[in-house]
């Protein structure tokens, strides 16, 4: 009897297999029937290359890894680049077209299958020293294919492959610049964000993993987030896969890197990627999207136009080709503000950023006001255990492509218990309001139970009191004593968001979101105040 294939949460629901299926095999053939006309010209020139084929690339430990190579011939020297997979267990096939773009404007390229995924040996490391070790020996085994030496040295990757470039790049002298997708900075923080476990997207992780070989160190990392368990350890096991760890040595050599992230990503919430963008020293680019993990590159790996990856070829273009396209002129940042779709450049992260203007949580009957002054001597009780409507998404990345199609998530803000969250609004704002920047909560509270968590939400409601989130943030205390009273400074999620004016920005702070774990059982409770000597606020960054 044949053994069933698994059928895997998948991080890219949207991408066509067949299709890419389809254009390998015209790669590999010649055969461009079912072909539009551009893929099967694409096809055909590619295949005019010295080398366009299937390879099995020597890794770490004698492991095999599947790839795919595009190689020029003739005597001229070229820039390489080489492309790890994402999270899938499709593998290099995923870029099957990105990667016969890039030949195609001149480049050697050589895709791969990360280890433990799809068809490569080994097991899954999760962008540990396996995996660094394996861009290594990918890098070798092309330019040892090459049999003369590159021009320069690029790593591109989406997702999984995103941060193993980034590694590859921070111990691979070779490696002169770098192309980051849908990435990460410090991976401990994407899992532990505020000593919050971030159960969702790691099972989402795992579930995406199940035809794939986890390596024993994997599955525990994963177990022990998912339990709360060996915090310490996991953390540790998190910092040498961490980009910015090794921030120091991409700075020494001042190695160009271009980010794209999306506003609303759940797998690498967005700060820590951003502490990873600002401490970068060299050339370097990031790219805000609408949407969440993958979703606004999505249509280029698919083939069609898309500006994230038009970006990443023009980034290398200009550093491994020394092309003057202008890349280098436009700013370090390029967002795409919620939900205009407009697009700014700014010369830094910094030069983007709003001023910060604080709201005061006020107390009374109902909804308590964001204030400009502080109203003290007001308490607010907030039951633990119950869900409410407030939540970061319905799901995992495919939230994200409901808002890049312009059908964003719509939260009954009225449905709200007030007895299991707190929710404080805003006047009607006079004015279209610009946030740009990083959300600060204070929060004076005290739990009823030994540990405490609360989520924090920022929601833009219109005048019909339908909402739509802007940004959001955990926090847990895991060591706070029964009914002590204490200061939460929790920094929401980076967000460039448009609120029209006659809307009002709510905070809503409630106890449960699938997204987190749990820290205290149902029957707890919060207490939220804001005595003198310690209010509660709120920091919003506003451009003028």
């Amino acid at each position: 009897m044949t053994a069933q294939r698994n059928v895997p949460v998948s991080l890219y629901p949207q991408l066509d297999e067949a299709a890419l299926t389809r254009f390998v095999q015209a790669l590999e053939s010649g055969d461009t029937a079912g072909l539009s006309t551009e893929r099967a010209a694409q096809a055909t020139d590619a295949r005019a290359l010295a080398e366009v084929r299937r390879v099995q690339v020597p890794g770490a430990q004698g492991d095999e890894l599947a790839g795919f190579l595009w190689k020029h011939g003739g005597s001229q020297e070229r820039p390489v680049v080489v492309m790890p997979s994402p999270w899938t267990d499709l593998g290099w096939l995923a870029y099957a077209v990105q990667g016969t773009l890039f030949a195609l404007n001149g480049y050697h390229v050589l895709a791969y299958t990360a280890r433990g995924f799809g068809r490569s040996g080994g097991e899954v490391d999760v962008a540990g020293p396996l995996d660094v070790a394996d861009a290594g020996h990918a890098l070798d085994f092309l330019l040892e294919r090459l049999g003369r030496p590159a021009t320069r040295v690029g790593f591109v990757g989406d997702s999984y492959g995103s941060g193993i470039s980034q590694l590859a790049a921070a111990h691979d002298t070779r490696v002169d610049a770098v192309a980051a997708l849908s990435t990460w900075g410090d991976l401990g923080q994407a899992f532990y964000e505020n000593d919050t476990r971030h159960i969702a997207s790691v099972t989402v992780l795992r579930d995406a993993a199940a035809n794939a070989r986890l390596s024993a160190r994997t599955e525990q990392a994963f177990e022990d987030v998912l339990h709360g368990r060996n915090i310490e350890e996991t953390l540790q096991w998190a910092q040498e896969r961490s980009p910015l760890t090794f921030v120091d040595r991409l700075n020494e050599r001042s190695v160009p890197v271009f980010f794209a992230h999306a506003w609303h990503e759940t797998l690498f919430p967005n700060n820590q990627t951003l502490q990873m963008f600002t401490s970068l020293t060299g050339p370097k680019r990031l790219d805000f999207s609408i949407g969440d993990h993958s979703c606004p590159e999505m249509s280029g790996i698919i083939g069609l136009p898309n500006r994230i990856w038009q970006d990443a070829h023009r980034w290398m273009d200009h550093h491994l080709k020394g092309e003057s396209n202008g890349i280098d002129k436009e700013g370090q940042l390029l967002s795409q503000i919620m939900w205009s779709t407009a697009l700014e450049a700014s010369a830094t992260w910094q030069a983007s950023l709003g001023e910060p203007q604080r709201f005061y949580l006020g107390g009374g009957s109902g909804d308590g006001a964001l204030l400009d002054k502080p109203e003290n001597g007001w308490t607010r009780t907030i039951g633990v255990g119950t869900d409410t409507p407030a939540t970061v998404a319905d799901s995992i990345i495919k939230s994200g492509y409901a808002e890049l199609a312009g059908d964003p998530k719509v939260y009954p803000t009225a449905d709200i218990s007030r007895s299991d969250a707190g929710v404080w609004v805003t006047a009607p704002l006079g004015r279209t309001t610009r946030l740009r920047g990083i959300p600060e909560l204070h929060l004076n509270y005290a739990s009823s139970s030994t540990g405490s968590l609360f989520i924090a939400y920022l929601f833009d409601v219109a005048p019909d009191n339908s909402a739509h989130i802007v940004t959001q943030a955990p926090f847990t205390r895991l060591d706070s004593t029964p009914d002590d009273r204490s200061g939460a400074r929790v920094l929401l999620q980076a967000t460039g968001y448009d609120v029209a004016a006659g809307h009002r920005l709510m905070l809503v702070v409630d106890t449960v979101d699938p997204f987190y774990a749990k820290a205290a059982d149902k029957g707890n409770s919060l207490t939220v105040t804001s005595p003198e000597a310690d209010p509660s606020y709120l920091d919003i960054p506003i451009v003028a």
